[in-house]
């Protein structure tokens, strides 16, 4: 799987995207579906999706839709952990900058710790060079 196509857990919709619903329910699907992603892929859907959870759940005007954990800058990744100085997030059709340091459980299913920043937006002239899209 290419590491800039951010899907949530692969098969759940194609979209990275919060759906009103039971949240345990949710949460069982998307456990299934990263069980079945290799582990490094499950790993870094893992963070890319709680750093869009996080995010949206945060009292600020961000609603994320989308995340490139490696939009301006490639991600550091050891065992269990992700590192992303130059990631991004869509909210309500604009890109940020965002950087995250996420830990995760030996079997990535879970995140054991997760600290965030958002940067500026992204101009839309610099979306075609970070392969960003509307």
């Amino acid at each position: 799987m290419n590491s800039r196509a951010v899907v949530l857990a692969a098969t759940l919709s194609g979209t990275m995207s919060f759906v009103a619903g039971s949240s345990s329910a949710k949460d069982s699907r998307f456990e299934r579906s990263l069980k079945r992603l290799d582990p490094i892929t499950r790993l870094e859907q893992i963070c890319d999706y709680t750093a869009m959870k996080k995010i949206n759940d945060a009292r600020n005007p961000f609603h994320p839709d989308r995340v490139v954990a490696n939009a301006i800058s490639q991600t550091r990744i050891t065992e269990d952990a992700v590192k992303a100085e130059g990631g991004a997030f869509r909210s309500r059709g604009k890109w940020y900058e965002l950087s995250y340091i996420c830990k995760t459980t030996p079997d990535h299913l879970k995140v054991i710790s997760f600290d965030y920043r958002i940067g500026p937006e992204i101009p839309e002239a610099k979306w075609s060079a970070y392969e960003l899209w509307r």
